[in-house]
Formats: C-alpha cells, sequence, structure tokens
C-alpha cells in the first residue's frame, strides 16, 4: 500500500496565504518525514468562496523540500489549457523532481471556469481528448504537427521533455462513466474520485473493468483512490473535529455544481450525517485501518491519496492526523494481506 495525502489549499478570504502556503510547504515535508508517498495538489479557478493556491507552483516548491516524494498535479483540467503549455511545465516539474511526476487528468465541471478560458462543458470531452493526446506525442515525437479543434501544432517540440520514459503515469480522474472508461483507454489508471459512495464505485468499477477488456488492456498495476479522512481516538470525536470544514467545503462544492456531474442518484443537496454514510473516512485508527482494508480487498486499490485538512481547519489537527496515520495506520496496512 501507497499512502498520499491531499493538499487541497483552500482557505477562507482575508486568510493571509503567506502563513497558510507555509503551512502547507510545513507539512509536505512533515510527510516526508513521516514515510507517505506522495503529494496531490488539486486545481480550480475563481474558486470564491476559497483563497487557492495552484498547482504547479506549489508543487515545484515541494519539490525543492521534499524530494522523496512524487509529485501529482491533481488533477489538470486539461480542457482549459493548451498542450504544449501542459507539456512544457509538468516535464520541468519531472525533471525538478527527479522523475517522480504523476499526471493526474481531469476535464472539470465549472461553468465559470470554461467560459473564462474560451470554451463550454460540451466541449469539454473532444478537448480533454485532443489536449491528452497531443501532451503524449510531445513528449514521445521530436517534432509534432497536429490541428485540433482549438489548437495546431505546426512541428512544434517540447523544449524539456520528462525524465521518466516514455512518459510519467497517467492517472484520469473521472465521475462519470464515460469518463472512466476514457481513463481505461487513455491512462495507466483510473484515479477514482473521493466523493463517490462506495457503492456507487462498485458499479463503476465494473465499467472500467469491461473498459479495459475492450481495449486489450490489463488491470492497472497502480490503482489509486482519493478519500476525505478525519482519524481520532474514536469516531464520534472525528466527526465533530471535521464536520464544520467538510460541511463548508461541500456546501461550496454543491453551489459549483459538482454534484450535476456525479452518476444517478448521488447529490450532496443533503445533511451531512447522511452525506458522510459512505463516503468518508472517519474513526480511530483501527476503524480506520479496516476501512481501507475494505478498499483494497473490495477493488483492488493499492494508493491510496488522503484529504485531511479543509479550509477553516487549524493546521495543526491536519498534523496531528498525519502523526497517528504514521504512527498506527500505516505500518499495519503495509503489512496486511
Amino acid at each position: 500500500m501507497r499512502f498520499g495525502l491531499i493538499m487541497r489549499g483552500q482557505y477562507p478570504q482575508g486568510d493571509d496565504m503567506r502563513v497558510r502556503l507555509k503551512e502547507d510547504l510545513n507539512a509536505a515535508k512533515f510527510a516526508q518525514d513521516l514515510g507517505f508517498d506522495i503529494i496531490g495538489k488539486g486545481s480550480h479557478y475563481s474558486s470564491y468562496p476559497f483563497q487557492y493556491i495552484q498547482q504547479v507552483p506549489y508543487l515545484c516548491q515541494v519539490a525543492m523540500i521534499a524530494p522523496k516524494l512524487r509529485l501529482m498535479p491533481g488533477v489538470v483540467l486539461l480542457p482549459l489549457h493548451s498542450p504544449l503549455h501542459v507539456a512544457e511545465e509538468l516535464a520541468s516539474l519531472d525533471v525538478m523532481c527527479d522523475g517522480k511526476l504523476v499526471f493526474g487528468a481531469g476535464i472539470g465541471y465549472r461553468e465559470v471556469e470554461f467560459n473564462a478560458f474560451g470554451t463550454t462543458t460540451k466541449q469539454s470531452g473532444q478537448r480533454f481528448e485532443e489536449c491528452l493526446t497531443a501532451v503524449k506525442r510531445l513528449w514521445a515525437e521530436d517534432f509534432v504537427s497536429m490541428e485540433a479543434s482549438y489548437f495546431k501544432l505546426d512541428k512544434a517540440n517540447c523544449t524539456v521533455m520528462p525524465i521518466q520514459k516514455p512518459m510519467p503515469p497517467v492517472w484520469i480522474g473521472a465521475n462519470a462513466n464515460v469518463g472512466i472508461r476514457r481513463a481505461a483507454r487513455m491512462a495507466d489508471t483510473w484515479f477514482i474520485n473521493p466523493h463517490n459512495k462506495i457503492d456507487t464505485i462498485a458499479q463503476q468499477m465494473e465499467v472500467y473493468k469491461r473498459a479495459l477488456d475492450d481495449c486489450g488492456k490489463p488491470f492497472p498495476d497502480e490503482l489509486p483512490m482519493g478519500r476525505e479522512l478525519f482519524v481520532a481516538r474514536s469516531r464520534e470525536e472525528a466527526i465533530r473535529l471535521a464536520r464544520p470544514y467538510l460541511e463548508v467545503k461541500y456546501n461550496a462544492y454543491r453551489d459549483w455544481g459538482q454534484d450535476k456531474v456525479m452518476p444517478s442518484g448521488d447529490a450532496f443537496n443533503i445533511d451531512f450525517e447522511e452525506l458522510m454514510q459512505d463516503r468518508f473516512l472517519f474513526g480511530s485508527p483501527a476503524e480506520i485501518i479496516e476501512q481501507i482494508l475494505v478498499l483494497k480487498r473490495r477493488f483492488g486499490v493499492n494508493t491510496v491519496m488522503l484529504g485531511i485538512h479543509w479550509a477553516g481547519m487549524p493546521a495543526s489537527l491536519a498534523i496531528e492526523q498525519m502523526q497517528m496515520l504514521s504512527e498506527e495506520v500505516f505500518p499495519a496496512l503495509r503489512t496486511a494481506n
């Protein structure tokens, strides 16, 4: 089992982002010291009511202070970006972290972002596939000529190439079945999102397996899943401590419209008691161990990306959880069958 930390980097309006950035960098350094494997950093634009440090600048600093960690921009919203920019920026990051980049890619869902970058929800699927195809070609070929719906490469070359050959692993994050099939077809693995219910994921795993079979591809060696987690001395304490911050987060995500692109029958416009059922990992170390073992045994998950820090939550609560996970959870999971 591998363990990663999802750095949201989302903070309330009015917070001093210099202080918050320092806290997030200290968390990354501490994660390396505690034996975490990977740091992931998401991306949103125009993210009111949150402030938000963008993923690549943050991960560049992590590469300098925590050089043992794998780094995942997770996920890059490909329909918003030109492939040459993505290819050169991420190749540069792979050089900076000495070949430990994971290329997390996603499609996005927010109209405010699509509008700001000159595209639409309707165009996003095509743009995603065109961009990812072009990035792969730019990392594999000396010169690339390709005309797509929103860009043209005319004997373009990637100024710096990734250290990893043929290229960094590609993880596609997807909520909907069409995206899961795309992950089977175009990526090294499906990055299972942190907010779908377990029963929903069970149904989607069958979609993924069938799509892999259709492509003639084996089940991936690495299957990553994101999960919101709070570990404390009891489940009751974990819920009490996490609830104020997770409620704010998922209320914002509901307002952003994320649950509109989730599978039928799943949504965020429900009370917290119902929201957390079959979705978040809460509990004592022993309870967390058992919950993660269920994910491993039921789905084959062997990399867990943990979100343990949300907007407004003191950094000290995240640090306490990291220590507890490292000392009381990870050793048992690493030796479990």
